[in-house]
């Protein structure tokens, strides 16, 4: 059996034949707004932290589990409604995917109870988990070979860099008018997407002698719910809480269970966990964890340094955030012609040294004093790594499975990446803490015992702190700024050393660089596709 994604499926009742650029545009402008729409949902109620807390009258643990109640739903659901979405039709599921999310986030912006909107966002986070690996797998069972690379380039660009476009959004709607506005940004793409798609995108589905694997898809979603879990509420409650490790041994054994039970169902399994003997397929998938982690772990050290340390704004930092987007989505764009003219693992590894070097620029350059146009250069820089090695990391993923598991293909991508986020935002922001902590105990030296005590906790709780700190007050404010940039940097030297190590494997255990017969004329016909 092939690994190769078979030519693309025509739309139904077409009569055969490949959509042509027109349409081709139309279907990837679809899939594109739908999963800017759930992506920009991941990270849109950040900004509106304190805003809830208020409304609700709710604790700081609240509004942490309605954020990640979100992500938590996606990630889990991703595979088992990616695998359904291959067998009744991935238009279908992508219709009644923007639906549910459509009316879940018309749900949040109206909820009057902590309770409510919790409710509404694991909706929300069900509609995002059917839309999200049909999109990708739209594209796949779509698109012409030689088109297919720049059209993952797209979607490729949309998922890295959505997350700070919706964060900007967001914090712009949270300044101007009010956080459940938030919820505008959303409905509108999902309106807009779903004209499209009811409009333009075909129907493709997977015809199986088998039955639904649902087995596999509820240990895959256990697992996924236990480790993602163990990751979020870790930082918050400690990582040595009965609930914590409760979480961490039921998500290993369900995970250990999921490959025991693939490997034995082979032709019927959920995922062939064989394939992932491939260096595609195991190479792509180990890079778009560290990558988004890296990504996940930055933007989480990033924002309170750019609130705390510099005074910024929420929407100024915000807008900090965008040369990161830019430089992933104008990557992601070159990706595919780079991969077609050096091979894949030459752009994957390209990709990853200037992501290491990235960090590199920020852990060197970065200081209490010198503010934001010095670590700039290495945002910049970060986002174009990324683009490169994010592309033809979701390529080798999709390529390695066949058509009629493009939906499990695109789902595996999207695990990865939220896995990845996860594991990046508790590593290197428990490094972070730990890096502060310990720098700002030889900088407490004549601060009252309890204010010292609250500035350990945090740099916005020793800046918060400081009005009980008498004369000391700025001497305290000054510790906890230049704590953080000594904690920045442990982070940031630790994420360099990850990706070191991950270049490392991927030039010796990377995809192949052979080029397809055909991809030689890629570059071609995408410059045509795009001229008409």
């Amino acid at each position: 059996m092939s690994t190769n994604p078979a030519k693309a499926a025509p739309p139904d009742g077409s009569g055969g034949g490949v959509p042509d650029a027109r349409q081709l545009r139309a279907i990837l402008t679809a899939v594109s707004i739908a999963l800017m729409a759930v992506i920009a949902s991941v990270a849109g109620l950040i900004v509106a932290q304190t805003q809830m807390a208020v409304e609700f009258d709710a604790s700081q643990d609240t509004v942490l589990w309605i954020i990640n109640i979100y992500t938590l739903a996606l990630a889990a659901l991703l595979l088992p409604l990616g695998a359904i979405g291959d067998r009744l039709g991935r238009k279908p599921m992508l219709i009644a995917g923007l639906a549910v999310f459509g009316v879940a986030s018309i749900a949040g912006a109206v909820a009057p109870t902590a309770e409510l909107m919790l409710a509404a966002r694991l909706v929300a986070g069900v509609g995002a988990a059917m839309i999200m690996p049909i999109t990708l797998a739209v594209i796949t069972s779509t698109f012409p070979e030689e088109q297919r690379g720049k059209a993952i380039g797209v979607w490729t660009g949309v998922a890295g860099g959505g997350g700070v476009l919706g964060m900007f959004l967001s914090a712009f709607l949270t300044d101007v008018a009010d956080w459940r506005w938030l919820f505008a940004l959303p409905v509108a793409l999902v309106v807009v997407a779903l004209a499209l798609t009811l409009k333009s995108v075909p129907n493709s589905h997977e015809r199986s002698a088998h039955a639904f694997d649902a087995v596999g898809a509820l240990a895959s979603t256990v697992a996924v719910v236990g480790l993602i879990f163990v990751l979020q509420e870790g930082p918050e409650s400690g990582w040595t809480e009965p609930l914590t490790l409760i979480s961490l041994a039921v998500g290993l054994i369900a995970a250990v269970g999921f490959v025991l039970w693939e490997l034995r169902r082979r032709d019927a399994a959920l995922l062939d966990m064989r394939l992932f003997r491939e260096r595609g397929l195991s190479g792509g998938s180990i890079t778009l964890v560290v990558v988004f982690g890296v990504q996940g772990g930055v933007q989480v050290v990033l924002f309170p340094f750019l609130q705390a340390v510099l005074d910024w704004s929420g929407l100024l930092s915000a807008a900090a955030l965008m040369p990161l987007a830019i430089g992933i989505m104008t990557s992601a764009n070159v990706a595919p012609k780079m991969a077609v003219r050096i091979g894949p693992r030459s752009t994957m590894a390209l990709g990853i040294a200037l992501t290491g070097v990235s960090l590199a620029l920020m852990a060197l350059f970065v200081s209490v004093d010198d503010g934001y146009l010095k670590i700039l250069p290495g945002i910049i820089l970060m986002g174009v790594g990324m683009g490169l090695s994010m592309v033809p990391s979701t390529e080798a993923i999709t390529r390695s499975l066949p058509q009629e598991k493009q939906g499990v293909a695109s789902a595996l991508n999207d695990v990865t990446r939220e896995f990845g986020t996860a594991l990046g935002v508790a590593m290197l922001g428990a490094i972070l803490t730990a890096g502060y902590r310990n720098a700002i105990d030889d900088r407490l030296d004549g601060i009252p015992e309890g204010t010292a005590d609250t500035a350990r906790d945090g740099i916005a709780n020793a800046i918060e702190a400081s009005g009980n700190a008498g004369p000391q007050a700025q001497d305290l404010v000054h510790a906890a700024k230049q704590s953080y940039v000594d904690g920045w940097q442990q982070s940031m030297w630790a994420g360099v050393v990850v990706m070191g190590v991950l270049l490392v494997y991927i030039l010796l255990r990377g995809p192949s660089n052979a080029i397809p017969a055909d991809a030689s004329e890629e570059a071609e016909d995408i410059e045509m596709v795009a001229a008409r």
